[in-house]
């Protein structure tokens, strides 16, 4: 497939680059600087552009087939949350360029803390309202609004809510729920996350639909 990754310097975007590739697709990279994703491979094309300025990457839609949004703010941490609208609005600029050029597959990464889930342990609650959602109130703002914008949408979305990342290795073994929560969902690598989108880009199944993965 011709797949357009967005924020593809990012620890899921890179990984995602890289995998797409080792499949065989045929993959259109936007970052902001090139010198930030220094792969090289025959089905790579890399662009440079702002997510927040579509007029920079909007005509690289045609053609695509699937786009996979792994926008993360910059330098993002429990003490550096500040307004932002990355999310939302990159997001939402996605979906203009994707409808103009009559594309609906997209993956958007958004995370498992956005709606507290019954199903995984009390101290692990606890942390997340009470911690996670304070300090980035932010940042969960803005993905509440990102998730509000691409469900409203026509194309054929999945959002993928990751628990707490990891740069572990890629395993290919770990548990996903399909519009529903996932027990004991607490960690997952980077590699795998990307592994769930590259695998499931034809998949019907995850169409329109919010997924929880984890070990």
């Amino acid at each position: 497939m011709n797949i357009f990754i967005a924020g593809a310097n990012g620890g899921i975007g890179r990984q995602t680059v890289e995998q797409a590739l080792e499949a065989g697709h045929q993959v259109t990279a936007l970052v902001r600087d090139p010198a930030k994703l220094p792969v090289v491979h025959p089905n790579l094309r890399i662009i440079k552009g702002d997510i927040m300025q579509p007029e920079t990457f909007a005509s690289e839609m045609e053609g695509q087939e699937a786009v996979i949004s792994t926008l993360g703010v910059s330098g993002g941490n429990l003490f550096n949350d500040k307004p932002t609208r990355l999310y939302s609005q990159g997001c939402n600029n996605l979906l203009i360029a994707m409808e103009q050029y009559g594309i609906k597959r997209i993956f958007c990464i958004s995370a498992s803390a956005v709606e507290i889930s019954p199903v995984i342990p009390w101290y692990v609650r606890f942390v997340a309202k009470y911690v996670i959602q304070k300090l980035l109130k932010h940042m969960y703002a803005d993905l509440r609004l990102m998730e509000d914008i691409v469900k409203a949408s026509n194309a054929d979305w999945t959002i993928i809510r990751p628990p707490q990342l990891t740069n572990g290795p890629l395993t290919r073994k770990y548990r996903t729920a399909v519009n529903q929560y996932l027990k004991d969902s607490l960690k997952i690598s980077r590699a795998d996350v990307a592994h769930l989108m590259i695998n499931t880009l034809a998949d019907k199944e995850f169409n329109r639909a919010i997924v929880e993965i984890a070990y």
